[in-house]
């Protein structure tokens, strides 16, 4: 069982949306939800507003070879050494250390920020912060302008002047701070902790961050938990105190200011090819040279292809076709929209058919490495 990946139960947690989640998994009659832009795969992290009632906001459930359907957590719990390996344990406990999820956006998301570590430890009570990337899958075809992304502060920002816009309540003001470009299918954008974005109108893409739920929305925190409650109907948000409110959202943000070519030269990755052949070719979406946390690989294969062996757990999105993984206790059929967890002993995994899928790993996973030696 643990030599072999397991299906993840497709899942929705928040947000206006998911039309676009729904056709790319293949599901008859695709429609957006108040609830349905977020997806969050394989995750053993709770969404903020997570109650007594609904303990379970954000965490992802697995099919088991054996029938079962367990939340992940639990599965986690039971065997760890087995599930995640001692490696995974002693750097991370019983946290995958990444979180990634599906972000469909039928309305642009609220500008907003992530902290750093230094400043989620020092602010936030967390030792991770939220440093994050997106590789686009898809953009809707039936909006007033094509689908963008808002990302990084223009030239002669301050912090004065976005308090001052934030304090007179001026969203409108706020996001004209930001650069603004539309964005096309396969382009990935690595976000790190303090840079200001918000996903625009039109846009899906796979989400990978460090595991956490921390946002810095630089709106009143009465506007902010009406918008959380209308998001999310079966959360409960409390307000804290407002000072500390204020502070945390204000310290998270990182005031630098460039121009539109050097941030796209910090945020727009070039995917280089790790490995190629016959078989098809392996890229490398985000890797250490954007960030230590986790790391990002686009394999598209024609012919059957060895998985890398990166001594480490994975979570996997089939993009595009169809095919099987082929592993010592048999076969997975998969097709796009499946998504997947890999025990850390799921090393000797064959990918045959035609298809492409995302591999997202973890801090310390072996992916350079292995793909020198590949």
């Amino acid at each position: 069982m643990y030599q072999q990946p397991w299906t993840l139960v497709p899942n929705k947690v928040r947000a206006e949306g998911g039309r676009e989640i729904d056709r790319f998994r293949g599901q008859d009659n695709p429609r957006d939800t108040p609830d349905g832009a977020e997806a969050w795969i394989g995750s053993v992290t709770a969404a903020n507003g997570a109650t007594l009632e609904h303990p379970f906001l954000g965490y992802a459930e697995v099919n088991l070879p054996n029938g079962q359907r367990r939340f992940l957590f639990e599965v986690i719990q039971e065997a760890p050494e087995r599930v995640l390996g001692e490696a995974h344990l002693r750097r991370f406990g019983t946290s995958l250390g990444m979180l990634v999820k599906y972000l469909d956006a039928k309305r642009k998301f609220l500008l907003q920020c992530h902290p750093s570590r230094e400043t989620a430890r020092r602010y936030w009570n967390s030792e991770y912060g939220k440093t994050e990337c997106w590789h686009v899958l898809t953009v809707r075809d039936d909006e007033a302008e094509p689908p963008y992304i808002r990302l990084g502060f223009r030239p002669g920002v301050t912090r004065e002047a976005f308090e001052a816009a934030y304090r007179r309540e001026d969203m409108d003001a706020l996001e004209a701070m930001c650069h603004k470009f539309p964005v096309r299918p396969g382009e990935t954008y690595f976000i790190p902790a303090g840079m200001p974005h918000a996903l625009g109108e039109g846009c899906f893409v796979i989400e990978v961050q460090e595991p956490t739920d921390l946002t810095a929305v630089p709106m009143p925190q009465r506007e902010l938990l009406r918008f959380r409650r209308e998001s999310n109907p079966l959360g409960v948000f409390s307000p804290i105190d407002d000072a500390l409110y204020e502070s945390q959202m204000l310290h998270s943000f990182d005031f630098t200011g460039r121009p539109l070519h050097q941030v796209l030269a910090m945020t727009k990755t070039k995917n280089p090819v790790i490995r190629c052949g016959p078989w098809g070719e392996e890229r490398l979406l985000i890797g250490p040279e954007q960030t230590p946390y986790f790391a990002c690989t686009l394999i598209s294969a024609r012919d059957p292809i060895r998985l890398l062996p990166t001594g480490a757990i994975r979570i996997g999105i089939v993009t595009r076709g169809s095919g099987e993984l082929l592993a010592p206790d048999g076969a997975l059929p998969v097709r796009r929209g499946a998504e997947l967890f890999f025990p850390q002993g799921a090393e000797d995994v064959i990918l045959k058919g035609d298809l492409s899928m995302v591999l997202c790993h973890p801090a310390g996973a072996r992916v350079a490495q292995a793909a020198e030696g590949a």
